[in-house]
């Protein structure tokens, strides 16, 4: 259906008029890095390019061609973005226009600075039957500057074009680069697994062929099937060495700790004792007045451990105070007790 809003195509009867819009896209649906871009263009025009945009994202992967046709809409009023030629150049391989998608991305690469995109400029040239141009740009200088996922790529589609010229050992060769660990999983790993099980298997080598495919399905369960994560290594080999050392040091630490703590016990006991033997016998008031500013105390203790948790201070908290601190400090409070009641004793007997 044509775009009805469209006027200056619709008054153009050689100008191909513009896809409808679905009424529901807006076009901030967009990410930030694109909306800046299209900010520079005339307030109906950005609102024009944004909407036509979205739609394009929306269907490409179901109706790549429809989605073309909305970048090139999307371009005909912000051209010179260079979010907008990316759109038109990934739309355009989506349904398999390479010459124009190669078109479009050299022209992306020119206003950005950016080779993202190479590894698709590529596979292009093998979309237009150049497989040696292919595998020129795959050593190209601008290649090294990729990330591993770009590396990655950038090594699937040139083992692509020597299949294609038949040098299918070259194709082998091609795939075995750093990020090929079969007791790696990262996010592109399943794909270049598998890619190295095809060129294996085209070369006869169906046993080392079977492991790798095997060995793509064991990634694609640890990644998780069908969820976006972010590129992190996760370990599928089993080492049995490592495994032992962790668990001979998680016994060394449980035994150390109950060695530290058994000494410990026993101190607390025997302090607990003296105590008890050095507190003289008490009226029965003098006996409560004791266990109430006992209580008050306890209570104390319970405010502060509550404050623990709030305060920034550590060295103001009682839980920050070393344990043998608070062993020796129980002794002289409870001698300062003993003075103070045989004190008021002796006062008691001089006035009776």
């Amino acid at each position: 259906m044509p775009n009805a809003a469209d006027l200056r195509s619709a008054n153009r009867p050689d100008r191909e008029r513009s896809p409808e819009i679905d009424e529901d896209v807006t076009g901030k649906e967009l990410d930030r890095a694109t909306q800046h871009q299209i900010k520079t263009l005339e307030s109906k025009s950005a609102e024009w390019v944004a909407r036509h945009l979205v739609m394009a994202g929306r269907l490409i992967d179901d109706e790549p061609e429809l989605a073309f046709q909305h970048a090139l809409a999307a371009s005909r009023r912000g051209g010179r973005l260079a979010a907008v030629r990316e759109a038109v150049g990934l739309t355009a391989y989506a349904a398999g226009h390479y010459g124009e998608a190669l078109r479009e991305f050299r022209t992306f690469r020119r206003i950005s600075g950016s080779n993202v995109h190479l590894p698709v400029m590529a596979d292009c040239e093998r979309g237009l039957g150049r497989p040696d141009r292919a595998l020129d740009v795959a050593r190209s200088e601008e290649a090294q500057d990729l990330d591993a996922p770009g590396k990655v790529e950038l090594a699937i589609v040139a083992a692509g074009a020597r299949t294609d010229l038949g040098q299918l050992d070259a194709a082998v060769a091609e795939l075995e680069i750093p990020q090929l660990d079969i007791n790696r999983a990262f996010s592109y790993s399943p794909r270049l697994f598998r890619a190295y099980a095809d060129a294996l298997a085209a070369v006869g080598r169906d046993e080392e062929s079977q492991k790798w495919s095997r060995q793509a399905v064991v990634a694609e369960n640890a990644l998780g099937q069908g969820v976006d994560q972010e590129p992190e290594i996760i370990d599928l080999g089993w080492d049995e060495e490592e495994e032992a050392r962790e668990e001979a040091e998680r016994r060394r630490m449980l035994d150390r700790a109950s060695t530290a703590s058994a000494p410990e016990a026993e101190a607390g006991a025997e302090a607990g004792a003296e105590v008890t033997a050095a507190a003289p016998a008490a009226p029965a008031a003098e006996s409560a007045r004791v266990t109430d500013a006992r209580e008050a105390q306890d209570s104390s203790f319970d405010d502060q451990d509550a404050d623990y948790f709030v305060s920034d201070d550590a060295e103001s908290d009682q839980d920050s105070v070393e344990h043998d601190e608070l062993e020796a400090a129980a002794p002289e409070e409870a001698g300062d007790d003993v003075l103070e009641d045989s004190n008021t004793l002796d006062d008691e007997e001089r006035r009776d």
